[in-house]
């Protein structure tokens, strides 16, 4: 676990770099300054409005404990056991069993499930879901996943910068800036950025799976539930594409995607290390 932390810190530090650096190649210091400034500010926008853009994203409508008693006894049940606040819970009409995790802290967060995931799962398998769910409520990583999400955005805008400047011819700017070097960034920064943000999403997800897996007391339902949820991968329902490291699973069917692009790790090697097949 504490690997996984740290792995995600470098990472993170490694993306913050690539704009300063972006920012260097195409202005020079000055360039430098406002691609970390505007970096902060997209960082701080995002994770501040992040419950937010997901449910409005999602389409997920908020219930109340009259609506659905059973979704809130054991997710309140479950918090407790966790030591966290109760979240808000949203539902999102969607035949595609799915759950995910939203807000900018504790006592701000929202967990989503789907219809479909309250219709397939047993309760023990729920307990297991919500525990991930609030597992990366604790480990604060809707932070962490908007910081990463922001700052490869802030890489592929400073990218079509550096494209825009190449074509027009304006490349070479008056705070030093390298316009060749620049644009040899462009091509290849953003595909790094996807890479490090995809290696970031799949750090948090071991350790929420292991987080979930305490807070349910027992791995056993996080791991059926995800071998179900396997087996329904790339079922057609309501994808939002820009909200899918969110989710518990990707949405998307990704089985052709390379693993360095890969939000989610291989689901059966999450279902095996829950097992105790793989330390």
């Amino acid at each position: 676990m504490r690997n996984n932390h740290l792995r995600s810190a470098l990472l993170l530090t490694a993306m913050t770099l690539v704009v300063m650096a972006f920012g260097l190649i195409l202005g020079g210091d000055q360039g430098m300054k406002a691609a970390l400034v505007l970096a902060l500010v997209m960082n701080l926008s995002a994770w501040w409005f992040s419950a937010d853009l997901v449910l409005a994203q999602t389409r997920a409508r908020l219930v109340s404990p009259e609506t659905a008693p059973e979704l809130h006894a054991l997710t309140a049940h479950l918090a407790e056991r966790a030591g966290l606040p109760m979240p808000r819970l949203a539902v999102v009409d969607d035949p595609a069993p799915n759950a995910f995790a939203t807000g900018r802290n504790p006592g701000h967060a929202v967990v989503g499930v789907t219809t479909g995931l309250l219709n397939l799962m047993n309760r023990e398998e729920l307990a297991g879901v919500l525990g991930h769910e609030l597992a990366h409520i604790k480990n604060r990583d809707i932070l962490v996943g908007s910081l990463a999400a922001v700052l490869a955005g802030a890489i592929m805008f400073l990218a079509g910068l550096a494209r825009f400047g190449a074509l027009s011819g304006s490349g070479q700017g008056r705070g030093g800036g390298h316009p060749a070097l620049g644009l040899l960034m462009a091509f290849l920064a953003p595909m790094a950025a996807l890479i490090i943000q995809a290696a970031i999403s799949r750090s948090r997800e071991y350790l929420a799976d292991d987080g979930g897996a305490d807070i349910a007391g027992t791995p056993n339902g996080l791991a059926s539930a995800l071998n179900k949820l396997g087996l329904r991968q790339g079922q057609t329902g309501r994808e939002v594409p820009a909200a899918a490291h969110l989710y518990i699973v990707n949405p998307l069917n990704t089985r052709s995607l390379s693993n360095l692009f890969a939000t989610h790790p291989p689901l059966e090697e999450r279902i095996a290390r829950l097992r105790g097949e793989i330390i």
